[in-house]
């Protein structure tokens, strides 16, 4: 009778706090509806941008527990902003705690006892983003509601969690939230209204890219989330909405599936699955239904780019949903084998209609849930962080060995092995047939080779060819919060001898599984759902090495070492200097640094002369390669070579009397690059890189091409991929859309679809004609459309003799980085090194051709052997070998290049941009 008693007033306690948490207000502060006019979650409204900014200046002003930041700038150029949410005290204290967080996220010069100290006396710190992907409305509109209950409300938990918990609630995509709800509400009837057919990208560069950028740190808002993340405030959590609930649900949310990367802490994954408890026991606790995690979606913690993925690689906690909701009321359907508790799926939903205010109802109940636990927890999640920084400065002080999946496989290869050589033995350690042994010798061979433990640390001497690229991976890593030193003078390390200049970068940090991740292979595990089926599919990535995609060189340095190193202290660096020599004939410069291209483009816009070397040319005893650039020295050209040298690091050679004005003489660049209605993401990504080298170009679109006469007006068309019809009479740039009287005018001339029945004739017309075609990727499928000789390497001959494509089952590369063999000596690779590194994402592979094939089809990089893989995961790789990855067409008076790999993939392959470069600097006829 007793226990009845408490449980029965247990709960009349829980059920008064929700009502006070929903009716407690501060006297005096606006709500949403008072201050933008509508209610957050009411049918057919959302607020623009502008409208929030100005709400939360209000807020800032009419509360003491909320301060208003801005963190940067966006790609627009509009404020992004940070709402930092806590009691009044603790803001008034806001530097201490910041300091207690930064203290205990870096984990240096502390012990375990002055760590308690600090967790003690710290407040939990708690990141909450939205608006991230603008199209998914409910992140953005959440941020309202939540910031608003957090500044008025005065239950208990409410109070307690201001005293427990600083909150840094931050909008991740303003530009994108402006141009989503002003679509939104531009149509007077609220019926109509949608945000479909939005004519660009929502933002200004890559759209729904922008959650993959948070290695690289490209976009404006992503270093400035990271900047806050990695460098200032160092959450514990960092939770991160989205809106794309799975079928016959309304929210995902923690733990993920597998597989999980192997480089992070196991604190990672036991603190995702608390606060993912935490987040569902308070679903359904407050009978809120349709919650699933784990295989209830395609979501893992495998990949590094993501803005919650990321934080695992800093000892975060990073927290992603994805809910269901609309402004315009939808319906919940019925998925029947969601209708069943399991443990993905604890507590179903039944088929229902659905309005924006409940999934906004859901979203703040996921905040106060992580913002609950958090408080509860507060000491062990400072704690926490500091003891997973602790273990990676440990790590990186000792011999370690990572546990990839490919080392584990070859021990049970082992086992497997001896067990069908021996007869079964009792006692076998689990093995039958005597494994045991067997396997102890064989883990000691994968985990204790000295051979095969984890680095101490990288060095990136300062005199590689394209050291201008080595020190941007460098500031990569700054935007990430890693520890960078550079060599303030000569050294050597394990006797070879480094320049000053080299950059440094040593393991024994807080973030030393970000430095491994993005400097070692990943090794993805072979996810195959059973025996003899197909892959299944990663979330993004499987292998992205940063490193190695902008063909950095770097050593590996299995000991410890010292030298000569200063800490960077700036937010950013610059190479060295380059030198700059004058000879009879001017400077040279040679092609193996990507901002070679730079400055010539500047060379090039003010009108100085600039010649490549179409043959090698020996002088003094030196060979100087074909391709090189050949700059007369004038007025002109001087003052940006000098420039290009302190700025960028390159170095400008002497000219000799040998090298004449023979040479082709580069003419001003006039370059297409197709986009589509609605914004290409590749486009975006090739325009924003265009724009970081100087390259001067013109955004086209269909109707732009099917007009024909492009020769007039062009020399290089860039087709990225995507953008070719990939099927028969179809058009994937382009397509169905809205009628030109749907939308305004000025977006009206973006309409229309790359066809093959308008466009293809159009481009061969301008090949014959003597222009240039660059195909990336899907739209190397152009050659196929014009009817020239180049086939699928990718098929088997099935029993009626017709080739067909390779089954999953037999060969599947997701995003994964290869090595292919490079012919350095043709034009599209000058500059380039025998072999490469490319991004190949089930890109196309094509035969070799015949020679007599017409027109004229040149390899000039392909797959050596049937092993290229170097980071990631390739099911089936050895049927590349022989496959042609980059080929030119020789058609009419101009070229058609084919490159299959992404060489321009998210501004990331930085090793390969020199193919896209040479291709648009040759084209120029």
């Amino acid at each position: 009778m007793v226990a009845n008693l408490l449980k029965h007033t247990a709960r009349a306690v829980s059920l008064g706090a929700l009502l006070t948490v929903t009716l407690a207000q501060a006297q005096g502060i606006h709500s949403p509806k008072q201050h933008i006019g509508f209610n957050i979650g009411d049918d057919y409204q959302l607020a623009t941008y502008t409208q929030l900014a100005d709400y939360w200046t209000y807020l800032s002003g009419a509360s003491d527990r909320m301060k208003l930041v801005e963190i940067g700038k966006t790609a627009e150029g509009r404020p992004q902003l940070m709402a930092i949410i806590s009691s009044p005290a603790n803001l008034a204290r806001l530097d201490h705690y910041k300091d207690i967080a930064t203290r205990l996220a870096r984990a240096e010069g502390l012990n375990d006892d002055q760590a308690r100290a600090l967790a003690r006396e710290g407040k939990a710190v708690i990141w909450i983003d939205g608006g991230l992907h603008a199209t998914e409305v409910l992140g953005a509109h959440q941020l309202i509601e939540h910031v608003w209950q957090m500044v008025s409300h005065t239950d208990p938990e409410t109070m307690r969690i201001l005293d427990d918990v600083i909150q840094l609630v931050v909008h991740a995509n303003p530009d994108g939230m402006e141009l989503v709800s002003s679509w939104y509400m531009r149509n007077p009837d609220p019926t109509r209204r949608s945000y479909g057919d939005i004519p660009r990208l929502y933002q200004k560069y890559i759209g729904h890219d922008n959650n993959r950028d948070f290695y690289l740190n490209a976009m404006p808002e992503s270093e400035n989330m990271s900047r806050v993340l990695y460098r200032e405030w160092y959450p514990q959590i960092m939770y991160n909405h989205h809106q794309t609930g799975p079928a016959g649900t309304v929210m995902f949310m923690p733990p993920f599936r597998d597989p999980f990367n192997y480089v992070y802490d196991p604190l990672i994954p036991a603190g995702l699955n608390l606060v993912g408890a935490a987040m569902e026991t308070r679903m359904a606790a407050e009978q809120k239904p349709g919650t699933t995690r784990r295989n209830g979606a395609n979501y893992s913690t495998w990949w590094n780019g993501g803005l919650r993925t990321t934080a695992y690689f800093h000892n975060m906690i990073g927290l992603l949903t994805e809910s269901i909701g609309s402004p315009t009321p939808m319906q919940i359907p019925l998925v029947v084998s969601r209708q069943i508790p399991t443990g993905d799926t604890p507590y179903p939903i039944e088929p229902q209609a659905w309005h924006f205010r409940q999934s906004i109802d859901y979203s703040i109940t996921a905040n106060r849930a992580v913002l609950d636990v958090a408080s509860k927890y507060r000491e062990d999640f400072l704690y926490n962080i500091y003891q997973m920084g602790r273990n990676s400065i440990e790590r990186g002080n000792r011999d370690t060995w990572t546990r990839w999946p490919r080392r584990v496989e070859r021990i049970a290869e082992a086992a497997a092995k001896d067990r069908a050589a021996s007869p079964p033995r009792p006692n076998a350690g689990g093995f039958p047939g005597g494994g045991a042994g067997v396997v102890d010798a064989k883990y000691m061979e994968e985990f204790r080779t000295p051979e095969l433990r984890d680095p101490r640390g990288y060095i990136l001497p300062s005199d590689q060819p394209d050291f201008s690229t080595a020190t941007k991976f460098v500031n990569a890593l700054l935007k990430s919060g890693i520890d960078i030193h550079r060599a303030t003078r000569e050294f050597t390390v394990q006797g070879k001898p480094y320049p000053a200049g080299s950059w440094v970068i040593k393991t024994a940090q807080a973030f030393r599984p970000h430095i491994i991740d993005m400097m070692e292979p990943q090794d993805h595990p072979d996810d195959i759902p059973y025996p003899g089926g197909p892959p299944r599919p990663p979330y993004d990535n499987a292998g992205y090495t940063l490193a190695m995609q902008m063909g950095v060189q770097y050593d590996r340095i299995l000991e410890g070492f010292d030298g000569p190193f200063e800490k960077v202290t700036t937010p950013l660096v610059s190479p060295m200097p380059g030198t700059v020599a004058r000879g009879p004939a001017g400077y040279l410069l040679g092609r193996d640094a990507n901002d070679a291209f730079l400055a010539v483009n500047r060379l090039l816009a003010a009108g100085a002369e600039v010649r490549q070397l179409t043959s090698a040319v020996t002088a003094g005893g030196e060979t100087i390669p074909v391709g090189t650039f050949h700059i007369p020295a004038n007025g002109r050209s001087t003052p940006i070579i000098q420039k290009a040298a302190q700025e960028r690091g390159l170095h400008f050679r002497a000219a000799p009397s040998a090298v004449t004005r023979d040479g082709a003489r580069l003419q001003p660049l006039r370059i297409g690059l197709a986009d589509r209605y609605g914004g290409s993401m590749p486009s975006g990504w090739i325009r924003y890189l265009l724009e970081q080298f100087e390259f001067p170009f013109e955004v086209v679109y269909p109707q732009r091409l099917d007009a024909g006469n492009l020769r007039a007006a062009f020399d290089v068309l860039i087709l990225p991929d995507g953008a070719t019809p990939s099927g028969r009479g179809g058009g994937r740039f382009g397509g169905r859309g809205p009628t030109p009287e749907e939308i305004p005018a000025e977006y009206r001339d973006r309409l229309g679809a790359i066809t093959e029945q308008t466009t293809v004739p159009a481009l061969r017309a301008f090949l014959d004609e003597g222009g240039t075609v660059l195909t990336i990727g899907s739209s190397t499928n152009l050659a196929e459309l014009m009817g020239f000789p180049v086939t699928n390497h990718l098929v088997e001959t099935g029993p009626s003799g017709t080739p067909t494509p390779l089954p999953r089952e037999k060969y599947y590369i997701p995003a994964s980085l290869l090595t292919v063999q490079v012919n350095k000596t043709h034009p599209i690779a000058w500059g380039m090194a025998d072999s490469a590194i490319v991004l190949f994402n089930q890109s196309p592979v094509f035969d070799r051709p015949a020679s007599s094939a017409t027109p004229s089809v040149t390899p000039i990089a392909w797959f050596a052997d049937g092993s290229p893989l170097r980071s990631g995961w390739a099911w089936g790789e050895d049927h590349l070998e022989g496959g042609v990855a980059v080929a030119e067409a020789k058609v009419g008076r101009g070229s058609l290049v084919l490159f299959g790999p992404e060489i321009t993939f998210r501004a990331q392959p930085h090793g390969t941009f020199r193919f896209l470069f040479n291709g648009l600097v040759g084209g120029a006829r």
